[in-house]
């Protein structure tokens, strides 16, 4: 379902409201499909959808990715005591743990 969400978000442009705007449904055979389209622009053809895979696909893994790495940041009361004691000692923990985080799930 979320590659479909994506595929529509791209194909409007803009953010979708899934509850008013466009319904999805899944009718437990694991298809999922545009149940209702309440939005100005045209309802997507399936080639349209098509043609939007390769970009949804990267959309969708980047936001694994950022995910992933949101977890594996230390807490903002961490990062906050970090940074004063960088402060205090003349230290990098803080850039250095933020550093790690990001070269160990990079970006595509």
């Amino acid at each position: 379902m979320k590659n479909l969400e994506i595929k529509i978000k791209l194909y409007v442009g803009s953010k979708v409201d899934f509850i008013k705007d466009v319904k999805l449904q899944d009718d437990g055979d694991g298809v999922v499909y545009i149940k209702e389209w309440n939005l100005d622009k045209p309802k997507p053809t399936q080639e349209q959808l098509d043609a939007l895979e390769t970009e949804a696909q990267a959309e969708e893994d980047l936001q694994t990715i950022l995910n992933t790495r949101a977890t594996a940041y230390p807490s903002i009361q961490e990062q906050l005591d970090m940074q004063y004691w960088d402060k205090v000692n003349g230290t990098t923990n803080w850039e250095d743990a933020i550093a790690k985080v990001k070269a160990d799930i990079a970006k595509p």
